[in-house]
């Protein structure tokens, strides 16, 4: 065409904003336009931000990463106190830590950072933290009723997978961020705690799934269609705790986590045929539908027989274990696969999930739950927990204050 291509505002907002993405911090569509544009072709549409300069602040009473949309990455960090453990120790460190995290969520640096590049796209970066039942018995002020988890049938616990005092669960869309923000807090805690275990789980890249899609373990399966809606009336009473007695005030807007660390036989899996593996599951591997219905939200009936008169959802099936008529056994899962270099395996790699869920009470939400997955859950044949573990997760940080201040009593 004489004098060149004219764009109009469509085609640019379709071809030249998606094609620059990331790179187009501060352009306009009108800044892509030739110069010979006419005025109604060179509208200015501002393209927006990439994604790495989304936050996921929470503003409120609730930590940020419970309920924020799972990101793409995950590292659980777990400390245990060292021996001279003590309240004044621990809130030392939690004010150091909670300052590291608000600063980084906000795409700043944290304190004597000496990488603030790093720090300036948060991705949506969350930081949560908790304490285990030692620190909750011997330095709390306060009792949350937080127990140990008991061990199920069929674990095989591995303690360097064990439960730990302090827990913070760093996610982001962007591994260079969370690697940063871990590294900031790993380095502040490093004078009053040591690292028991580091868990590093990933989902679904940022785009690769429609938004809200239920995400998928590495055996395939749909992971998490029962989760409560937060829309659902039901739903804080599921998942936050307000404590009873004087814990009440100081817990309030808290939840506790359960982390298990699940490993999968993979190749033994491989083995089992499309039709064996959905019969384990009790759902469709193709959409996540129960073997009854057509839909992945769709009610199962465990009542349905086939044409021999054998159940079309095997009661011993996953799905069949994990439900319950109680409406009180419902919690929010937040998982995350995960796999590791592990040479001495056929493998030469070791594979699973990181299991995280939240609950305003795990003995009678999570407990009675994962009994029956241990005591008759036919995926057992192919799963294993190799560690285990329970938090209190404290309400978020006020302004001017640390996560976890109205547990540790005021200062000396």
């Amino acid at each position: 065409m004489p004098g060149g291509p004219r764009w109009g505002r469509r085609s640019v907002l379709r071809s030249g904003a998606a094609a620059f993405g990331g790179a187009g911090v501060g352009w306009s569509a009108s800044a892509l336009l030739p110069d010979d544009a006419t005025a109604a072709e060179a509208e200015v549409v501002t393209v927006a931000p990439p994604a790495g300069s989304e936050t996921a602040a929470e503003p409120g009473r609730h930590q940020a990463g419970v309920t924020t949309p799972p990101q793409a990455h995950l590292s659980m960090v777990g400390w245990d106190l060292r021996a001279r453990r003590s309240r004044e120790s621990l809130r030392r460190m939690m004010r150091l830590l909670t300052d590291d995290a608000r600063r980084l969520a906000e795409g700043r640096a944290a304190l004597a950072d000496t990488e603030p590049e790093l720090a300036q796209y948060p991705s949506r970066l969350t930081v949560t933290f908790g304490f285990g039942p030692r620190v909750m018995r011997e330095l709390a002020t306060v009792d949350v009723g937080l127990a140990e988890l008991p061990e199920f049938a069929g674990d095989r616990l591995d303690e360097a997978w064990g439960q730990t005092d302090v827990v913070a669960q760093i996610c982001s869309d962007d591994p260079v961020t969370l690697a940063h923000a871990r590294r900031m807090l790993l380095k502040d805690a490093r004078g009053f705690a040591e690292v028991r275990w580091i868990q590093d789980g990933f989902r679904d890249a940022r785009g690769t799934a429609p938004a809200g899609a239920t995400m998928r373990n590495l055996m395939g399966q749909v992971d998490g269609t029962v989760n409560p809606d937060p829309a659902e009336p039901d739903f804080d009473g599921l998942i936050w705790s307000g404590g009873e007695g004087e814990a009440a005030e100081a817990f309030a807007g808290g939840t506790f986590l359960v982390l298990r660390r699940i490993r999968m036989d993979l190749e033994g899996w491989d083995r089992v045929d499309r039709r064996g593996r959905e019969e384990v599951i009790g759902r469709r591997l193709d959409n996540g539908a129960p073997l009854t219905g057509e839909h992945e939200t769709d009610a199962p009936d465990l009542n349905a027989k086939t044409a021999f008169g054998f159940p079309v959802i095997d009661p011993a099936s996953h799905m069949a274990r994990a439900r319950s008529s109680d409406p009180l056994q419902r919690f929010l899962r937040r998982p995350f696969n995960y796999t590791v270099p592990d040479t001495s395996r056929p493998t030469g790699e070791d594979a699973g999930l990181v299991f995280i869920a939240y609950a305003a009470d795990v003995a009678r939400q999570f407990v009675p739950v994962q009994r029956r997955l241990a005591e008759m859950d036919r995926l057992n044949e192919w799963t294993r927990a190799i560690g285990s573990a329970v938090y209190a997760i404290p309400p978020a940080a006020t302004d001017d204050g640390y996560v976890g201040e109205p547990l540790l009593g005021a200062d000396a």
